[in-house]
């Protein structure tokens, strides 16, 4: 497989296309006309809309009227397999849109602890899923690799997490801090920031773990991709009880999504601004902390016709949200 590394990666000529040959309608919304005008980078995961990374794009630009977008699959690839022909076109397809990236969405760490006991779930579906995973072995591979693909797509931020949830993460959880330092501080040496997602499937799922983790790892290398229906999934309420216990100065991503609460028990997904969570009060929160980064569109929610229906009729949700918190003109 043919990959990018920093010595075989040269900028195409061709990548930045310019402005003057697409059509008008395409050249008025790539120049920045007609574009959201909110003081957080508002964007969206492009997967979330389409595998077909220029249709994808042209939705966030032209319909959605982003500048960001937040990169974690295309083509039906993960990041860390794109070639070099590959990370090419997709360059000149963010040039073409006059799309900035916000993040690599790397799954950095998502992988289990070594001679840990799987959780229950994990031992349940541990078999079916071993082909998909990465392994702790190839963890340090992932984490260069994810160093260069930030470098390729001119972005200071990489999402990782801190491995597969477990049943009792304590007698671990020095030695899993101890790795996410030392990943930040090889972040750091290129001029990068780690943001640890708090994800329900890991071991840093809500408000309150987040909180214990960056208490515990203080480098500002480190920051948080703050991700309230990931802790609403887990049962917390997150804004405003586990917003309240972060350290504002440390979250560097914000993912948006929502979710409702299943009778009988658990949680499933739902447009944003349908669900349990106070977006107005986040977005306002968020607003009055000085946070200006990115709010990226995560939909999860799979009620509409489509994947990429699902995703407009959330972004509509978003949209909506924004709006109503002062955060979007």
């Amino acid at each position: 497989m043919s990959v990018v590394t920093r010595r075989s990666f040269v900028v195409s000529g061709g990548a930045a296309l310019s402005l003057a040959a697409l059509p008008s309608r395409l050249r008025a919304t790539a120049a920045g006309t007609h574009r959201l005008k909110s003081p957080f980078r508002v964007a969206v995961i492009t997967d979330e809309i389409s595998q077909d990374f220029e249709h994808a794009c042209s939705v966030a630009a032209l319909e959605f009227g982003m500048q960001w977008v937040e990169l974690r699959s295309m083509w039906d690839k993960t990041l860390h397999t794109l070639t070099v022909t590959e990370t090419e076109e997709a360059r000149r397809i963010l040039a073409k849109y006059g799309l900035r990236v916000t993040d690599i969405g790397s799954p950095l760490f998502k992988a289990d602890w070594p001679d840990a006991p799987l959780s229950k779930a994990r031992a349940n579906r541990v078999k079916e899923r071993e082909s998909a995973e990465t392994t702790f072995k190839e963890q340090d591979e992932l984490l260069e690799r994810s160093i260069e693909l930030a470098q390729v797509f001119q972005t200071d931020r990489i999402r990782g997490f801190d491995f597969w949830r477990l049943d009792d993460p304590a007698p671990y959880r020095a030695a899993i801090n101890t790795k996410l330092a030392e990943a930040a501080e090889k972040m750091g040496k290129h001029g990068l920031i780690f943001v640890l997602e708090n994800e329900v499937a890991c071991n840093t799922g809500t408000g309150a773990e987040a909180a214990k983790v960056l208490a515990a790892v203080p480098s500002q290398n480190l920051m948080l991709n703050w991700d309230p229906g990931n802790a609403a999934a887990l049962g917390e309420t997150p804004f405003p009880n586990g917003w309240d216990l972060l350290p504002k100065n440390r979250i560097g991503h914000c993912h948006c999504k929502d979710t409702v609460l299943k009778l009988g028990g658990g949680f499933q997904w739902a447009p944003m601004g349908k669900g349990i969570i106070d977006w107005v009060g986040q977005f306002r929160a968020l607003k009055q902390a000085g946070y200006r980064l990115t709010v990226s569109l995560e939909t999860h929610w799979r009620g509409g016709s489509s994947r990429e229906d699902s995703s407009r009729q959330s972004w509509a949700g978003m949209k909506a949200v924004l709006e109503t918190a002062g955060a979007l003109a």
